[in-house]
């Protein structure tokens, strides 16, 4: 009998978990992420940011990361980076993550919570909708500001 997962926030820096964050990482994107150390210790001290864990019998098999920020316009809330382990995926992770960032972004009176995910990802578009979120007709942009590589490994 397999144990119940554990979700866990990460608190502090190992070589490990690093390890198995950058598994994760290599299969969120098409595109290498290399994640440092210096910027994962960076993350985990950023008060406004949470990196939360998904372990499955002492293997990190998920994670997702949940932003949250004031504005003019009120508390709001964003959810980053969620992806489930090859291995691990149909058993409710994804949807398990996802319900945790809610209840967190609760907790901190965020009024509201956002995400963004790719078509082509129609599992993960399909459950954000199923778990009520709403497709937002606006158009997205992005300016690279900085390298995505990151070195200090």
């Amino acid at each position: 009998m397999m144990n119940k997962p554990h979700l866990k926030e990460l608190t502090a820096y190992d070589r490990t978990t690093h390890h198995a964050i950058q598994r994760l990482m290599d299969q969120l994107t098409p595109s290498p992420v290399m994640l440092s150390e210096e910027l994962l210790r960076a993350l985990i001290a950023d008060p406004s940011s949470h990196l939360y864990l998904l372990e499955e019998e002492g293997s990190i098999v998920g994670m997702l990361t949940l932003g949250i920020y004031l504005s003019p316009t009120g508390s709001k809330g964003w959810i980053e980076d969620v992806v489930v382990d090859s291995e691990a995926r149909g058993r409710g992770y994804g949807k398990l993550l996802v319900e945790h960032a809610i209840a967190e972004a609760r907790r901190a009176g965020v009024g509201q919570l956002m995400l963004t995910s790719n078509p082509r990802r129609v599992a993960a578009n399909h459950l954000y909708q199923q778990m009520g979120f709403q497709r937002k007709e606006t158009n997205c942009y992005r300016m690279e500001l900085q390298a995505t590589e990151q070195k200090g490994n």
